[in-house]
């Protein structure tokens, strides 16, 4: 089934909010995770656990493998820009910011996929786009509030999660152009295999995994609900909101990350809620309500139908 009009039925809205769980929870299981073990090898054990999940899947639907570096390229590429770069750039911020705010600047991410698409050409940078970043980047000034704080390392910790956004805007960027036919299923599973490879590099050169104490029972649940629920299973349901209702729905659920990623942060991890951080978050919803498009688009049909309604 593949939407045609732009709408969301009952069964879509509820695996919207079923993924915005999914992927706010990832913040949550960071942070319990990174009080054990180290960021880098934090995001090995997530997207290795994640592709061991997924290969079952794979060979169950008999998708062939890539063969040679020529079929291996596009999904490095994604890999590298929409797994390991983002991932650990996340995971290093978390370490100076809490949950929720990260959630808050992830949800960033649309906003930098318009602007490189608009660079590449691939998309026109349209007035409503154009505004719907502006308004995405105040969001982010009122996030910080005061300014960024590097003797703190707050103002390291929230450039390192906007770089992520960044990266996952130029993974977006390459997917389009690379793995546009590529079976969704595929995609995710043949990235994570790539992410595995390269993040055993980074992790074995910079915080050798071996030599590290064995974390604590709460820190493994933590690593198998990121891997499965929050990187796994949200790749399928992620996919299956793609398919039915097409890629501009499936955006609407950066809306509700932060917002899951912030009280999981509150009620779980003990962190405060700040009236700025609310305030932030609403902007930026703003913005991406903004690029959207569908709320300019009320008043012009209800007009319309006004018209429609008056006698000639």
């Amino acid at each position: 089934m593949t939407a045609s009009d732009g709408r969301i039925d009952t069964r879509d809205w509820a695996l919207l909010a079923a993924l915005s769980v999914l992927w706010g929870g990832s913040f949550f299981f960071n942070g319990v995770v990174l009080r054990e073990l180290p960021p880098f090898t934090l995001v090995l054990l997530r997207v290795l656990l994640a592709a061991m999940i997924l290969l079952p899947l794979l060979y169950a639907q008999r998708l062939p493998f890539p063969t040679g570096w020529i079929g291996w390229r596009p999904f490095v590429l994604v890999a590298l820009f929409n797994n390991v770069l983002p991932f650990s750039l996340i995971v290093t911020g978390q370490m100076y910011i809490p949950s929720g705010l990260a959630s808050i600047l992830n949800a960033t991410t649309p906003l930098f996929t318009v602007a490189v698409m608009a660079l590449a050409g691939e998309e026109k940078l349209i007035i409503r786009r154009v505004a719907g970043v502006i308004v995405g980047l105040v969001g982010v000034v009122i996030l910080r509030g005061g300014g960024l704080d590097f003797a703190s390392g707050q103002g390291l910790g929230v450039l390192l999660c906007l770089a992520a956004a960044l990266s996952y805007g130029i993974s977006a960027l390459i997917a389009r152009r690379a793995l546009s036919d590529s079976p969704p299923l595929a995609t995710a599973t043949f990235q994570l295999m790539a992410s595995s490879l390269m993040m055993i590099v980074v992790a074995g050169v910079f915080e050798r995994p071996w030599q590290l104490p064995m974390p604590g029972v709460a820190t493994w649940f933590a690593v198998l609900g990121l891997a499965g629920l929050s990187t796994a299973l949200a790749y399928i349901v992620f996919f299956q909101i793609l398919r039915r209702s097409g890629a501009t729905n499936v955006m609407l659920v950066t809306l509700l990350v932060p917002v899951t990623a912030i009280l999981l942060g509150s009620l779980v991890l003990g962190e405060q809620i700040s009236p700025r951080e609310i305030a932030g978050a609403l902007v930026i919803g703003s913005a991406l309500l903004l690029i959207d498009g569908r709320l300019l688009k009320f008043p012009k049909c209800w007009l319309a139908r006004a018209r429609g309604r008056e006698p000639a």
